[in-house]
């Protein structure tokens, strides 16, 4: 059976979802299955088990034979907690254990890594391995992703197929339950809906507009298209990039949001706060050069079509995926 991690999240939903399209209903859904309010993600999904989080090792231990792929989504997000103790177990080492779960199993491992390990930008944004060691996180959530990536760089023993991918900025349905973490569409749709304005960051940077910062939106159906492809095609173990290869601003981003909701455009801009300006990305962008070389092919959805098949088909509607 297939095992998807975070399977009451957002990725995580939309790709059990996916699997479901390809005929998969053999799935085995971990997460923390406590929050009610995650629950319309993955009750409708066809699968096979649910097992909460904590007691998952114990599951894996006692059933080595019923897993034959691991999809490791689940993990802590929020770009704003700074307890490094919390990312420390959820991130890594329970990351380090599924690890080392399939190497003594001999089955396939794909993780969620981030964008966030790129920090600034210093280094570019190409999925070279040999630079990975000099990227420097702005957070404690994208240095919990860096360190396992380079935990998994250095293993010499491994899994016999395994990908880490680094998700860039992912939007998209079933992000209902992440308030204050959700995309900026969402977010962007929720002020139209409420005052028909959208209020973006200004610029603490002179190289930037007011609302132009960029970074690489990715729809989440592109998301799980290359996690299928995965599924489909053994290739090259490694880390990979997972976003467009377009950055795209803020401000296109609420414009597209405007259009999908035929509204008047209406933007204020408001100072970013204090505590974060220092861990802004102003800009990022998915060198996806290495995954299509590794044979992907499908071309990625555009931030205008994403936005309007988002806000049309799913917020508006109050639907999920």
């Amino acid at each position: 059976m297939i095992v998807v991690t975070g399977a009451a999240g957002f990725i995580g939903s939309c790709l059990i979802d996916k699997l479901n399209s390809l005929g998969h209903s053999d799935i085995i859904i971990v997460d923390d299955f406590s929050k009610i309010e995650k629950q319309e993600n993955y009750i409708h999904k066809k699968f096979q088990l649910k097992i909460e989080r904590v007691e998952f090792e114990k599951w894996l231990n006692e059933n080595p034979n019923l897993v034959s792929y691991i999809f490791h989504i689940g993990a802590r997000t929020d770009t704003t907690e700074f307890n490094k103790e919390i990312f420390d177990v959820l991130n890594i080492e329970y990351t380090k254990m599924l690890w080392n779960f399939c190497v003594k199993y001999k089955i396939p491992f794909v993780y969620a890594s981030s964008a966030a390990t790129y920090g600034g930008g210093e280094f570019g944004y190409v999925d070279d391995e040999s630079q990975m060691p000099k990227l420097q996180p702005l957070n404690p959530y994208g240095w919990s992703k860096q360190d396992f990536d380079i935990w998994a760089l250095k293993q010499t023993e491994t899994p016999p197929s395994w990908i880490g991918l680094k998700f860039f900025n992912v939007y998209g349905p079933n992000e209902y339950h992440k308030n204050r973490m959700a995309s900026v569409i969402m977010h962007s749709f929720n002020q139209i809906k409420a005052n028909g304005k959208v209020k973006l960051f200004r610029s603490h940077r002179l190289e930037y507009k007011d609302g132009w910062q960029l970074r690489d939106f990715v729809y989440v159906k592109d998301v799980v298209e290359v996690c299928s492809f995965l599924y489909q095609h053994k290739i090259k173990s490694g880390i990979y990039n997972l976003g467009t290869g377009t950055a795209r601003s803020f401000y296109d981003l609420a414009v597209s949001t405007f259009n999908a909701m035929n509204a008047t455009i209406q933007i204020d801009f408001i100072d970013m706060p204090e505590d974060i300006r220092d861990k802004y990305q102003y800009f990022t962008e998915a060198n996806m050069t290495k995954l299509i070389d590794a044979g992907y092919k499908k071309s990625f959805t555009s931030l205008e079509d994403g936005v309007a098949d988002y806000v049309k088909n799913y917020l508006i509607k109050e639907k999920y995926l």
